[in-house]
């Protein structure tokens, strides 16, 4: 059983920055491709940003980037999103989930097998 704990998130002003993190549970979390996902009020899951296995490559949603990185440390077994000049429209609820290497797409929630339970991101304007 894989067990994802996202913490980090909070409430800061437009502009400012805020750093997630997501510890993963089990010795094979530097085999999986993850990713970052985010939930408003009323809305959809939608994508924000992944990783493959290594670090190597990784894929943002147009809405983020230049301004969302992510990275992860194997030997910590953690992934990290640093949000920078963050904007009211990305207020969220965020997850971070695991990509079972299915082979498919990203950007899509059908990828994923475990998610964490989520960490609230609240950006005043």
């Amino acid at each position: 059983q894989v067990q994802l704990v996202e913490s980090g998130g909070g409430l800061v002003q437009a502009g400012g920055s805020l750093r997630l993190s997501c510890a993963a549970s089990g010795r094979t979390f530097s085999s999986y491709a993850m990713g970052w996902f985010r939930q408003a009020p009323g809305k959809e899951r939608e994508f924000v940003a992944a990783i493959s296995w290594s670090g190597g490559r990784t894929y943002y949603a147009d809405s983020v980037k230049g301004r969302f990185t992510i990275s992860r440390d194997n030997a910590k077994n953690t992934v990290h999103l640093q949000m920078n000049s963050l904007k009211p429209e990305d207020t969220a609820v965020y997850y971070c989930a695991r990509d079972f290497g299915g082979g498919g797409s990203m950007w899509s929630m059908g990828s994923y097998d475990y998610w964490g339970q989520g960490t609230q991101v609240t950006v005043s304007s």
